[in-house]
């Protein structure tokens, strides 16, 4: 009788700790993410018994230095140090059984870099026990190596005939002193020494100015600096963490390895991919002086840029079966790294559609939500008479003996299509060209990487319907019925404007008789287009209901008022439910043009504000003394008058008094001088009574 079978204890996984230095800069975030990652759920070999570990336990905990100034917390590491001290470092690298030093990005980690590995050397009696040192090192350090034959690849196994850039000869010295450490005690301290080509992917570092350029789309060619056959070595940042996490795992013999893919892409390649993918498909061979104009270069990256090496890591597939993500390049994969340069990058598209009646106000709130968004904004009007100039270029522009010739001929047959159907239709087009011009429209790279805001369109079911369906993909693959329709021009968010027949026609009556042409809203024509609008949506199948079926539930709106605080209520709930924009912020440089232009604004503001106060006080100050000059006049003049009034009623009295008056007063006065009485006062009014000449 068969015993039972014995079931294995599950143990716990062994767990390496690793040191990262500048874990928040690209490169050794992205190492230390796939190290945390890593899941053990695998039976591995033990003696001549399998070790069983718990599925989903980390095999690693990852530990390290973070910037001052870009401290980003993350889910990648255990531990993070804020510029720790030398002391406290070594007490950090002490408690580590492996140290990665990256130095691919940062100059400044050359001599911390030095320091950690002699550090570490000198402390090899107090190990507890094996530890190891890798080195991130660039490809940069054979840029100056002269191959014998050009078409034979550079290898790692004749890694002491590199010569380096001028610029990085700081760095084959390092990788010299890092390897010549490690071959002390190697089975106590190990060293090894990581070129790695130009990275790429999750967000991009060297290749970024790129992709950045040609997602804006505000340059017509993107530039190529040099001829651009230079050959680049890359490798995916992802395929550089595995190289790393195999080093650590398997502890090769080598202690000099290149961490390249297989690809061979020219400059000129890789940027023409790009530029296809997310710009305009055009690009533009400059000389290599004009990359140091460049503000958004750095001189490490231009030197990175314009190096021609032909390179192949022997060592990865002789001794590693590494999972490669991109193992054939960049170019080879360009869809999988712009969907990770957006995503890591945070510049998704942003896609809406904006639906209601004639004169609700579509188009000015299209505008809001394009420049708040940076969205490109689309009209049927401005998509027709776009898409008609530029047939009518490739036309005028055609060469009969080119290989486009197909491509110019199409292009005229479509211009006359649309010329043909305007003039049959009084100006517009039928269903089936305006859905086709607006698909292409939509489909271009600037509304694929921004996004866009569709204004008033589409207007029926069936025009909904052969507007987003997915014609590449067909109707038979449909696990959904989402997919049947193209994702990439799918909008994400439909916003349904409406208000009261009354209210619109009431908007229609006030506006200005310029807007009323332009927009086609005499009265008999807005009443046939706000009808045929009802009857539209009178129907089964209605533009919301296609929406509604596919889950995508309409942001519906009333308008009932034109006051700016109702319009800012509007915008904001448009905003609560759209989120924050997905696009580039502005610059450190764009800030600082910002703050010094409103800086120079308000400066000029306070100016004419002060030269303002001075105008109105001096204008004041005239105003007044002209006043005060006027009023004393018209004192003196009121005074004068008074004074010759007062001389002119005086004058009788004034006879009387000396006619009458004065003499018999005076005879008083001297009559009172020669009696001399006690009381004089009293003595001359008796006088005055009994001499009065009217006392009858």
């Amino acid at each position: 009788m068969a015993e039972p079978r014995m079931e294995k204890p599950e143990l716990s996984p062994r767990v390496t700790r690793v040191f990262i230095n500048k874990m928040d800069s690209y490169a050794s975030k992205s190492i230390a993410t796939l190290l945390c990652e890593r899941a053990v759920g695998q039976t591995e070999p033990e003696g001549e018994e399998e070790r069983v570990v718990r599925s989903g336990a980390r095999a690693f905990h990852v530990v390290g230095t973070v910037s001052a100034k870009c401290h980003v917390d993350g889910p990648y590491a255990l531990e993070e140090y804020l510029q720790p001290n030398k002391d406290e470092l070594l007490s950090k690298l002490m408690g580590c059984d492996v140290v990665i030093y990256n130095i691919t990005q940062h100059a400044d980690q050359l001599d911390e870099a030095l320091w950690a590995v002699s550090a570490l050397h000198k402390e090899m009696g107090r190990f507890s026990g094996p530890k190891m040192f890798i080195l991130v090192s660039t490809v940069m350090t054979w840029a100056c190596s002269r191959p014998l034959d050009p078409e034979v690849p550079f290898t790692d196994d004749i890694f002491w005939g590199r010569r380096a850039h001028p610029n990085f000869k700081p760095h084959i010295d390092l990788e010299k002193r890092v390897v010549k450490m490690g071959k002390t005690k190697r089975t106590l301290f190990s060293t090894y020494v990581v070129a790695s080509g130009l990275q790429y992917g999750m967000g991009e570092e060297v290749f970024h100015y790129f992709f950045k350029t040609s997602w804006l789309g505000q340059e017509q060619e993107i530039p190529v600096f040099g001829d651009g056959t230079n050959i680049v070595p890359t490798i995916h940042i992802s395929d550089l963490a595995s190289v790393i996490q195999n080093v650590i795992e398997h502890q090769p013999k080598p202690y000099y390895l290149l961490a390249v893919d297989s690809s061979n892409n020219t400059l000129e390649d890789i940027v023409k991919e790009v530029a296809s993918v997310l710009g305009p498909g055009v690009i533009q061979k400059r000389p290599s002086e004009e990359a140091f104009l460049t503000k958004d270069l750095s001189t490490m990256e231009i030197d990175s840029l314009l190096v021609n090496l032909r390179m192949e890591g022997v060592h990865l597939k002789e001794l590693f079966s590494i999972n490669w993500l991109c193992e054939t390049g960049l170019v080879d994969n360009i869809e999988l790294v712009v969907e990770e340069y957006q995503k890591a990058r945070g510049i998704l598209p942003i896609r809406l559609c904006v639906l209601g009646p004639p004169a609700v106000g579509k188009s000015t709130v299209s505008r809001q939500i394009s420049e708040y968004y940076k969205l490109h904004h689309i009209t049927l009007k401005e998509t027709i008479s776009e898409t008609i100039a530029q047939l009518e270029d490739i036309e005028r522009d055609a060469d009969p003996s080119a290989e486009d010739e197909n491509s110019a001929a199409e292009a005229k047959e479509l211009l006359n299509s649309l010329k043909d159907s305007m003039e049959q239709y009084g100006g517009l087009l039928d269903d089936q060209l305006l859905v086709k011009v607006v698909k292409k429209k939509l489909r271009s790279n600037p509304c694929r990487n921004q996004g866009f805001v569709l204004d008033g369109f589409p207007k029926t079911y069936e025009q909904a319907k052969e507007l987003f369906f997915a014609e590449d993909l067909g109707a038979e693959d449909g696990a959904a019925q989402m997919s049947s329709y193209s994702k990439t021009i799918m909008p994400e968010f439909v916003l349904c404007l409406d208000a009261t027949d009354d209210f619109l026609k009431d908007r229609v009556m006030l506006l200005p008789e310029r807007l009323v042409q332009e927009h086609n809203y005499e009265q008999e024509h807005f009443l046939r287009r706000l009808a045929r609008y009802r009857g539209y949506n009178m129907e089964d199948e209605t533009v919301v209901n296609f929406f509604n079926e596919l889950d995508i539930v309409p942001l519906c709106l009333e308008i009932t008022s034109e006051d700016e605080p109702d319009c800012l209520l509007l915008m904001q709930k448009i905003i609560d439910t759209v989120g924050q924009p997905r696009n580039y912020g502005p610059a450190s440089q764009e800030l600082e043009e910002e703050e010094r232009r409103k800086a120079e604004e308000n400066m000029r503001r306070e100016a004419q504000e002060k030269a303002e106060e001075e105008r109105r006080e001096t204008e004041e100050a005239e105003h007044r003394a002209a006043h005060w000059e006027e009023w004393t006049k018209s004192l003196e003049e009121v005074r004068q008058q008074q004074e010759e009034v007062l001389e002119a009623e005086s004058v009788p009295m004034r006879s009387y008094l000396m006619e009458h008056v004065m003499p018999t007063l005076t005879q008083g006065l001297m009559e009172c001088c020669t009696a001399r009485p006690q009381d004089p006062v009293d003595f001359l009014a008796e006088f005055l009574m009994k001499n009065n000449p009217f006392n009858y």
